[in-house]
């Protein structure tokens, strides 16, 4: 990188994004920034830089992942640092953004959090937001600043692309009717034919499988998805696939949130592998899935990114056609 950008570039990392800027730095050779969180007895936080940023155009790493409130406070608390240390440009790099399910009101006297969120991180001061496949589209409108809404899929793609010749004759199942899009897009672009599950809620731990339309018979299956939570959605449709004789399941997803019974769920013999991203820390807690788990990361994506928006470059030219974000 060149020394105007050593000098005018400045990338932070709060805790839940210290590993993935370290590679995000790593990309674009430049220098992690200098700072440092502490955490009082009675859970207060305080950031302190390290280094001078008057001036400066500044992005923070940091996904509001579990535990969420945690993350999402040292988000302000650092947005609010860089501007008071006179930072010329804020940019919040939220790979995973929290709340993003609370995104309407789908009954009487709820919140929509996810434009409450949106209002703490524009109002702490924070210029620019670069996220990555957030659950739900229309977040981008929540915020009154500009947003850069990333896909991770050229990351998953490339993967599979790689191993085309050891997979054989697949198919890409749609665990749900409201993941067909994502679905056809990989399909597409893959080079693979689909297949979609009706899948029915009967409350919100509860699950029921309708119907699966298309032919999995004797083939591959590769599910998608924005994120795997509970994981009950994609255990359920692995077992629906393999009774109707599919050979192997495997299931990949941009955010590994895994709460719940996600890891006994994801455990079952039915689902042959499982591929992630690390847009939320890993570490410790995937090692349940250890001799299943693949995780690629987005790193040089988003360092890409970064390095775009510095430069007043565009985004959205780093996405070839057919790999697009949710809309």
């Amino acid at each position: 990188m060149s020394t105007p950008d050593r000098d005018h570039l400045k990338i932070f990392a709060a805790r839940s994004g210290a590993t993935l800027a370290a590679k995000m730095c790593e990309h674009i050779d430049l220098p992690l920034g200098k700072a440092e969180t502490v955490q009082f007895p009675d859970g207060e936080l305080l950031v302190k830089l390290s280094e001078d940023v008057r001036g400066r155009d500044c992005f923070i790493v940091s996904s509001t992942s579990y535990p969420v409130n945690d993350n999402l406070m040292e988000l302000l608390v650092f947005i609010d640092c860089l501007r008071r240390a006179s930072a010329r440009r804020i940019t919040a790099v939220i790979p995973y953004f929290g709340y993003a399910r609370q995104d309407r009101k789908d009954e009487g006297r709820v919140p929509i959090t996810a434009k409450l969120c949106a209002n703490l991180i524009t109002e702490a001061g924070c210029d620019r937001v670069l996220c990555v496949d957030l659950h739900a589209a229309q977040i981008q409108g929540f915020f009154d600043i500009p947003v850069d809404h990333l896909t991770a899929s050229p990351v998953l793609v490339e993967y599979y692309q790689q191993r085309k010749d050891e997979l054989g004759d697949c198919v890409v199942v749609s665990p749900d009717i409201g993941n067909v899009k994502v679905a056809n897009m990989f399909a597409s672009v893959l080079g693979y034919d689909m297949a979609i599950i009706d899948k029915r809620r009967q409350s919100g731990s509860k699950v029921v499988i309708k119907n699966l339309i298309g032919e999995v018979k004797g083939r591959r299956v590769l599910m998608f998805d924005d994120m795997i939570s509970t994981a009950g959605t994609v255990s359920e449709a692995a077992k629906v696939v393999m009774e109707e004789g599919a050979t192997a399941c495997e299931v990949a997803c941009t955010h590994a949130v895994l709460v719940g019974q996600a890891f006994p769920r994801l455990s079952v013999p039915e689902i042959t592998s499982v591929t992630v991203t690390d847009t939320i820390p890993g570490g410790e807690r995937l090692k349940p899935l250890e001799g299943k788990l693949v995780v690629r990361s987005v790193a040089k994506l988003l360092g890409e990114a970064v390095h775009r928006i510095h430069h007043d470059q565009s985004v959205s030219a780093m996405f070839r056609e057919g790999i697009g974000v949710k809309r």
